[in-house]
């Protein structure tokens, strides 16, 4: 069993890669949820993630020997780039298997740290086949990214930071792939406080841990599916699954829309960029049933590729209202796209793309399309740019926003 005496040699050894990621108040989310929420950024670490912390630790108790025969991973990123960046202070060489569909962000900082990099499959569970495949050919190390007790040791020196900052914290809210994190944070947490309840958070599109814990023992999900890629996981670790049963309080699973949201939460009101799977403990406040109690939510990382930002982003301001689409029917005749416009611009619309299809219609001169894509502030100001078009006699329909 994981002792204390474990954690605080596993945090001793992390301060040699680790950067200071004091918790952040956030005002905002504290408004927005009647608790006082904390943030644990640990997206700010030099490596963008929190797996560093287990990789080094579990590469310091191998033997010289078991490090010289170089190791392999398998990761959808951070735990790849945690490997790498640990392998290099070791000096020992790391290969690493990523799916296919791993951000090129993360592929090319794991090769910029000098690990070579494999990708495999189209998913984690994929890629960590093949790189047991190559650790049995090779001889190789295998740094397992969560189902390892020092691996989970080392992400767990998190909880010591956090009750070294606020010793009566009430929730701490922990994401969750396989398991490794979530094992490290509630185990250190129940031992330095059996009645502090750590929640879980998973994307309702890979709940694996979820469902293994209503299960009662570790279940392969058919598929996942969800914008999370960094906790895209079929199968949670067997090695440490006791530990979550006997220290998880619950498990809270969030849809993507929900993150998409979060994300522009956080870089408007933080300025912080984290990545999707970081986010699952921000959307997940929300979903928490309490009040006035102060709460933590671990930022696990940060490496977001420049392409999922900008999509994000968009999908982000379409929900909120900030962006929408309408389409309304006019005669072909000259002064009908002035008057729409200017029906628009007396409620403060701001038009950002138009689509003007004569084809819609048999007879032309009756009516033709025109599609408006407008920014607003949001619900509100949409709905009055509507009810003016309405006024005006157009019929306008929302339709799907198409940036």
């Amino acid at each position: 069993m994981l002792t204390l005496k474990d954690f605080e040699e596993a945090s001793e050894a992390v301060k040699k890669v680790t950067l200071e990621t004091k918790l952040v108040y956030s005002d905002y989310l504290s408004k927005t949820t009647g608790n006082r929420i904390y943030l644990k950024p640990e997206n700010l670490q030099f490596t963008g993630a929190y797996k560093v912390r287990g990789a080094y630790y579990k590469i310091s108790t191998l033997s010289e020997e078991e490090r010289k025969k170089g190791l392999i991973t398998a990761s959808a990123g951070n735990h790849a780039q945690g490997v790498a960046y640990a392998a290099k202070c070791f000096g020992v060489q790391a290969t690493i298997v990523m799916p296919t569909t791993t951000p090129l962000i993360k592929v090319n900082r794991t090769k910029g740290y000098g690990a070579n990099v494999v990708l495999y499959g189209d998913v984690y569970d994929e890629a960590c086949a093949h790189a047991y495949e190559l650790a049995n050919q090779n001889g190789y190390t295998f740094i397992h990214p969560f189902d390892d007790p020092a691996v989970a040791t080392g992400q767990g020196t998190i909880a010591m930071e956090i009750f070294k900052e606020l010793p009566l914290v009430d929730y701490i809210l922990v994401p969750i792939g396989g398991g490794g994190l979530a094992t490290g944070v509630s185990t250190l947490a129940k031992l330095l406080n059996p009645k502090i309840k750590v929640i879980g958070v998973e994307p309702a599109g890979a709940n694996c841990m979820q469902e293994s814990l209503k299960a009662g023992k570790v279940v392969t999900l058919p598929t996942v599916s969800t914008i999370a890629d960094g906790t895209a996981v079929k199968t949670p670790g067997k090695e440490i699954f006791p530990y979550l049963q006997k220290n998880l309080d619950d498990i809270i699973t969030v849809e993507d829309e929900e993150l998409v949201v979060s994300f522009l939460d956080m870089v408007e009101n933080h300025k912080m960029i984290v990545e999707n799977s970081g986010l699952l403990t921000v959307a997940a406040l929300k979903h928490l049933q309490v009040k006035d109690k102060k709460i933590v939510s671990i930022l696990s990382g940060g490496n977001m590729d420049v392409i999922t930002m900008s999509s994000v982003v968009q999908q982000g301001l379409i929900l909120r209202d900030r962006i929408f689409t309408v389409s309304v029917l006019l005669p072909d005749k000259p002064g009908e796209l002035t008057r729409v416009s200017s029906v628009i611009a007396n409620e403060n619309g701001n038009v950002i793309k138009l689509e003007h299809n004569q084809f819609v219609s048999i007879n032309r001169s009756a009516a033709v399309e025109l599609r408006i894509t407008l920014e607003a502030f949001g619900t509100e100001h949409k709905n009055k740019i509507i009810n003016a078009l309405e006024t005006e006699g157009y019929k306008p329909k929302l339709v799907r926003a198409n940036i």
